[in-house]
């Protein structure tokens, strides 16, 4: 402390520089303190890094929690009936066949004339059906039905929507058109307010999809040739009564002279089904 003392006489202001030299180094073992001071942002980077990561979870369950988009791919209608078969077809395949070989054998150009007599008997009356079946056939029109709206028909399809689906898909017979009694009734052939037979609306095509809120919709797509959009749309409500309950019934313009009808079901599948 002597040596100490003589120092800071003789240099006079050097003393205050010397303690405040020593005050410094006594100040070195608290530098660690600082330095850890100085470490704990990196050591909050790793908490930082989890943190995005758990935003990242957040928005991938958010993705996967969305709906999904809806399956719009045409179901081929491959299945076998016999509504797909024309019986006219039928009845003059039989009946012709028999003739033929019914004369064949009459005239004893083919084998088995004792049986010649009784395909003549059934061949003609077959003919005869057939002919006037083919005379009197409606052909079916076509259906295109998408996946989506194929899954929801069995739930969602009302009874009367899945009748007039399966009636205007297969022969009919003695029908001027498909729907004929229906648009008698909406239309109003020959009556006041109502249209003439002639410039009856046809039915060209269904169409089976999904509607935007994700109701099953039966889409009939009519040709009309000497109507308007407000003749449609004036019976609107006539649609959705004849082939209610549970149906609302929409109009639509197509290209041409199309017009669509979409009759939707009020009826909305569960989350079960």
């Amino acid at each position: 402390m002597g040596i100490e003392m003589a120092l800071a006489t003789s240099l006079g202001g050097g003393g205050t520089l010397l303690r405040s030299g020593i005050s410094r180094r006594r100040l070195l073992p608290h530098s660690p303190t600082s330095t850890a001071s100085l470490r704990r942002p990196i050591q909050m980077n790793p908490h930082r890094s989890r943190f995005f990561f758990i935003v990242g979870a957040a928005d991938s369950s958010s993705q996967t929690s969305s709906p999904t988009v809806s399956d719009q791919t045409i179901v081929p209608d491959n299945d076998f009936t016999l509504a797909k078969v024309s019986f006219g077809v039928i009845g003059l395949a039989l009946g012709c066949t028999l003739l033929s070989y019914g004369f064949g054998a009459y005239f004893n150009i083919l084998p088995g004339s004792e049986w010649s007599a009784l395909m003549l008997t059934y061949g003609f009356p077959l003919a005869i059906i057939g002919m006037a079946l083919k005379y009197a056939e409606l052909k079916p029109v076509p259906c295109i039905s998408y996946s989506d709206a194929q899954a929801l028909r069995e739930t969602c399809a009302t009874p009367i929507l899945k009748q007039v689906r399966n009636d205007v898909i297969r022969y009919r017979y003695g029908d001027e058109q498909h729907l004929d009694e229906a648009l008698k009734r909406i239309f109003q052939y020959g009556q006041g307010g109502g249209i003439a037979r002639r410039n009856a609306p046809k039915l060209q095509m269904i169409r089976e999809q999904v509607t935007g809120d994700g109701k099953y919709s039966l889409v009939l797509v009519f040709e009309a040739k000497a109507l308007e959009l407000a003749d449609f749309e004036k019976r609107q409500a006539k649609f959705a009564s004849f082939f209610g309950p549970g149906i609302t019934a929409e109009i639509g313009k197509g290209e041409n002279d199309l017009y669509e009808v979409r009759l939707i079901s009020d009826t909305v599948s569960s989350p079960s089904s």
